[in-house]
C-alpha cells in the first residue's frame, strides 16, 4: 500500500513528538517542521526547519512534502507556546509572541494544508488546541483567546473546505505533562504557585472524573482517529480529550 503523508508542526517535543511517534509506526510518512530539530531522528523522519509565523514557510513545508508523494493526507498544527500572565502585565511582545504563533502559525497552515487538498479533492486538517480553548482561567487571558481563536478557525473552516471533502478537527487535550507545560508551570502568575507537579496532582483529584490526566499519547490516538476513514464523518468538531474535567 501507499504510504499517507503527514505533516506536524512543532513536532520535536511534547505531545508533537508522540504524534510523529504514532503516525510513523502506522505507516505514515511523516514531515516534521519546527524551529530546531532538537536530535529528531532523521532516519525516521524528514525534518524541515521553519518558524511558523511565516507564511512563506508553511508554502515550503508543502512542497518538501509534495516531494514524496503527490499528495497530502494529513496536516496538523500543533505547534505553540503556553504561558500565564495577567493583563496587566501582557505589553505588545507577549500579544505577539502567543497570537503569532499560536493563531497565526495555525491559519498559515491550515491555508497551507487546503491550497493542496483543494486540488486533490480530499484530506485531513487537525489542529492541536486546549481545554483553554472553550473556558476562561485566571491570569490566562492570552492563551486562552488564541486557543478560543483556533477553535473558531476549525468551525469555519469545516463549512468552507467541506465541499472539497477537507475535513478540520481540533484535539482540546487539558493539562498534559510536557516539559513545555511544567516549565509554564513555574511561573509566578500560573496556578502552581511555584510547584507543578503538587499543582498537577491536586488538579486531577479535584476535577478529573476518572482517576488520571490524558497524556501526549492520548492526543496522539485521537489525532490517527481523525486522519483515518473511521471518522470520515467528523469535522468541525473541538474534541475534549480531558479525563471528564469539563464534560460537553
Amino acid at each position: 500500500m501507499k504510504k499517507k503523508t503527514v505533516v506536524i508542526t512543532g513536532g520535536t517535543k511534547g505531545i508533537g513528538k508522540s504524534l510523529c511517534d504514532a503516525f510513523y509506526k502506522n505507516n505514515f510518512h511523516v514531515i516534521v517542521a519546527a524551529r530546531n530539530d532538537y536530535e529528531v531522528d532523521k532516519s525516521r523522519f524528514s525534518f524541515f526547519q521553519m518558524d511558523v509565523r511565516d507564511h512563506d514557510d508553511h508554502f515550503e513545508l508543502l512542497n518538501i512534502a509534495l516531494k514524496y508523494s503527490d499528495t497530502l493526507d494529513v496536516w496538523i498544527n500543533n505547534a505553540g507556546v503556553s504561558a500565564w500572565k495577567p493583563i496587566e502585565k501582557i505589553d505588545d511582545d507577549f500579544f505577539d509572541e502567543l497570537v503569532n504563533v499560536n493563531l497565526k502559525g495555525a491559519f498559515w497552515g491550515c491555508k497551507a494544508a487546503a491550497h493542496q487538498m483543494k486540488k486533490q479533492k480530499y484530506g485531513s486538517i487537525i489542529n492541536i488546541s486546549s481545554i483553554a480553548g472553550k473556558r476562561g482561567s485566571k491570569n490566562n487571558s492570552m492563551y486562552c483567546a488564541t486557543k478560543f481563536g483556533m477553535n473558531g478557525l476549525t468551525q469555519s473552516l469545516a463549512k468552507e473546505l467541506g465541499s472539497s471533502e477537507i475535513r478540520v478537527n481540533a484535539i482540546c487535550p487539558v493539562l498534559v505533562r510536557t516539559e513545555g507545560l511544567m516549565e509554564a508551570l513555574t511561573s509566578n502568575y500560573s496556578p502552581a504557585e511555584g510547584n507543578p507537579t503538587l499543582f498537577l496532582k491536586n488538579f486531577e483529584k479535584a476535577n478529573a472524573a476518572i482517576n488520571n490526566l490524558p497524556d501526549a499519547l492520548d492526543v496522539a490516538n485521537m489525532a490517527l482517529f481523525l486522519a483515518s476513514e473511521k471518522s470520515k464523518s467528523i469535522t468541525g468538531q473541538c474534541i475534549n480529550i480531558d479525563s471528564g474535567v469539563f464534560p460537553q
